[in-house]
Protein backbone atom coordinates (compact mmCIF):
# COMPACT_ATOMS: atom_id res chain seq x y z
CA UNK A 1 0.00 0.00 0.00
CA UNK A 2 1.52 3.61 -0.89
CA UNK A 3 1.77 6.15 2.05
CA UNK A 4 1.49 9.46 2.01
CA UNK A 5 5.34 9.62 2.36
CA UNK A 6 5.96 7.46 -0.41
CA UNK A 7 3.61 9.23 -2.63
CA UNK A 8 4.67 12.71 -2.00
CA UNK A 9 8.57 11.51 -2.44
CA UNK A 10 7.87 9.99 -5.66
CA UNK A 11 5.79 13.53 -7.06
CA UNK A 12 7.78 15.86 -5.19
CA UNK A 13 10.84 14.41 -7.18
CA UNK A 14 8.74 14.24 -10.32
CA UNK A 15 8.07 17.81 -9.80
CA UNK A 16 11.65 18.58 -9.14
CA UNK A 17 13.07 16.74 -12.06
CA UNK A 18 10.12 19.61 -14.13
CA UNK A 19 11.87 22.71 -12.52
CA UNK A 20 15.33 22.13 -13.51
CA UNK A 21 14.39 20.80 -16.75
CA UNK A 22 12.35 23.86 -17.62
CA UNK A 23 15.71 25.92 -15.95
CA UNK A 24 18.10 24.15 -18.29
CA UNK A 25 15.64 24.96 -20.96
CA UNK A 26 15.26 28.31 -20.49
CA UNK A 27 19.49 28.66 -20.25
CA UNK A 28 19.67 26.73 -23.24
CA UNK A 29 18.37 29.53 -24.90
CA UNK A 30 19.73 32.28 -22.22
CA UNK A 31 16.21 33.15 -21.29
CA UNK A 32 17.12 31.73 -18.13
CA UNK A 33 17.35 35.64 -16.66
CA UNK A 34 13.94 36.69 -17.19
CA UNK A 35 12.39 36.65 -13.95
CA UNK A 36 8.58 36.40 -15.10
CA UNK A 37 9.29 32.99 -16.81
CA UNK A 38 9.35 31.79 -13.32
CA UNK A 39 5.59 31.92 -13.05
CA UNK A 40 5.51 28.80 -15.23
CA UNK A 41 7.32 27.16 -12.63
CA UNK A 42 3.68 27.47 -10.97
CA UNK A 43 2.36 25.14 -13.31
CA UNK A 44 5.16 22.41 -12.84
CA UNK A 45 4.19 22.35 -8.91
CA UNK A 46 0.66 22.41 -9.30
CA UNK A 47 0.46 19.85 -11.31
CA UNK A 48 2.53 17.74 -9.15
CA UNK A 49 0.24 18.44 -6.10
CA UNK A 50 -3.22 17.84 -7.86
CA UNK A 51 -1.75 14.69 -9.24
CA UNK A 52 -0.10 13.65 -5.80
CA UNK A 53 -3.11 13.86 -3.94
CA UNK A 54 -5.45 12.41 -6.68
CA UNK A 55 -3.55 9.55 -7.09
CA UNK A 56 -3.33 9.10 -2.87
CA UNK A 57 -7.09 9.66 -2.97
CA UNK A 58 -7.60 6.77 -5.78
CA UNK A 59 -5.12 4.45 -3.58
CA UNK A 60 -7.00 5.10 -0.34
CA UNK A 61 -10.51 4.79 -1.75
CA UNK A 62 -13.37 5.66 1.04
CA UNK A 63 -11.29 5.96 3.55
CA UNK A 64 -9.50 9.22 2.58
CA UNK A 65 -9.70 11.85 4.54
CA UNK A 66 -9.08 15.81 4.40
CA UNK A 67 -6.08 15.52 6.73
CA UNK A 68 -4.38 12.54 4.53
CA UNK A 69 -4.73 14.69 1.11
CA UNK A 70 -3.43 17.63 3.01
CA UNK A 71 -0.26 16.20 4.67
CA UNK A 72 0.45 14.31 0.76
CA UNK A 73 0.18 17.81 -0.77
CA UNK A 74 2.20 19.56 1.87
CA UNK A 75 5.20 16.46 2.45
CA UNK A 76 5.20 16.83 -1.83
CA UNK A 77 5.37 20.65 -2.32
CA UNK A 78 8.11 20.90 0.44
CA UNK A 79 9.97 17.99 -1.12
CA UNK A 80 10.01 19.60 -4.17
CA UNK A 81 10.74 22.80 -3.07
CA UNK A 82 13.70 21.46 -0.83
CA UNK A 83 15.12 19.63 -3.49
CA UNK A 84 14.86 22.27 -5.99
CA UNK A 85 16.50 24.83 -4.08
CA UNK A 86 19.29 23.07 -2.90
CA UNK A 87 19.88 22.75 -7.16
CA UNK A 88 19.35 26.09 -7.21
CA UNK A 89 22.00 27.46 -4.68
CA UNK A 90 24.52 24.64 -6.16
CA UNK A 91 23.78 26.72 -9.71
CA UNK A 92 24.20 30.29 -8.00
CA UNK A 93 27.00 29.58 -5.73
CA UNK A 94 29.26 26.94 -7.71
CA UNK A 95 28.53 26.47 -11.73
CA UNK A 96 27.38 30.37 -12.30
CA UNK A 97 28.49 32.75 -9.53
CA UNK A 98 27.71 35.58 -12.26
CA UNK A 99 24.05 34.97 -12.75
CA UNK A 100 22.91 36.44 -9.11
CA UNK A 101 24.65 39.65 -10.71
CA UNK A 102 22.75 39.80 -13.52
CA UNK A 103 19.43 38.87 -11.93
CA UNK A 104 19.87 41.69 -8.93
CA UNK A 105 21.63 44.10 -11.09
CA UNK A 106 21.51 47.21 -8.85
CA UNK A 107 19.50 46.33 -5.81
CA UNK A 108 22.83 43.86 -5.11
CA UNK A 109 25.68 47.20 -5.68
CA UNK A 110 23.23 49.14 -3.30
CA UNK A 111 22.39 46.39 -0.52
CA UNK A 112 25.19 43.79 -1.06
CA UNK A 113 23.70 40.75 -1.18
CA UNK A 114 23.67 38.15 -3.42
CA UNK A 115 22.94 34.43 -3.94
CA UNK A 116 21.47 33.81 -0.46
CA UNK A 117 19.04 36.37 -0.80
CA UNK A 118 17.82 34.48 -4.03
CA UNK A 119 18.16 31.12 -2.45
CA UNK A 120 15.51 32.31 0.70
CA UNK A 121 13.18 33.65 -1.78
CA UNK A 122 12.79 30.49 -3.87
CA UNK A 123 12.65 28.59 -0.66
CA UNK A 124 9.73 30.65 0.50
CA UNK A 125 8.24 31.32 -2.84
CA UNK A 126 7.96 27.18 -3.10
CA UNK A 127 6.70 26.74 0.26
CA UNK A 128 4.16 29.32 0.30
CA UNK A 129 2.63 27.91 -3.43
CA UNK A 130 2.96 24.36 -1.71
CA UNK A 131 0.23 25.67 1.08
CA UNK A 132 -1.65 27.61 -0.89
CA UNK A 133 -2.16 25.04 -4.08
CA UNK A 134 -2.68 22.20 -1.33
CA UNK A 135 -5.65 24.43 0.30
CA UNK A 136 -7.15 25.05 -3.34
CA UNK A 137 -7.06 21.47 -4.38
CA UNK A 138 -8.26 20.00 -0.89
CA UNK A 139 -11.77 21.75 -1.68
CA UNK A 140 -11.94 19.79 -5.11
CA UNK A 141 -10.51 16.17 -3.37
CA UNK A 142 -12.54 16.65 0.14
CA UNK A 143 -16.17 14.54 0.76
CA UNK A 144 -18.51 17.03 0.62
CA UNK A 145 -20.94 17.02 3.85
CA UNK A 146 -23.72 19.15 1.19
CA UNK A 147 -27.40 17.97 1.80
CA UNK A 148 -28.33 16.12 -1.59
Amino acid sequence: MNTSFSVALKYGLFITVSLIAYFLVLRLFHMHENPWLRLFNGLAMASGIYFAIKYYKLSLGESFSYVNGFKTGLLTGFFATIWFTFFMAIYMFHIDPNFTEKLLGEWLQNYGEGAGVLVFIILIEGLASTVVLTLTFMQLFKKSRNLS
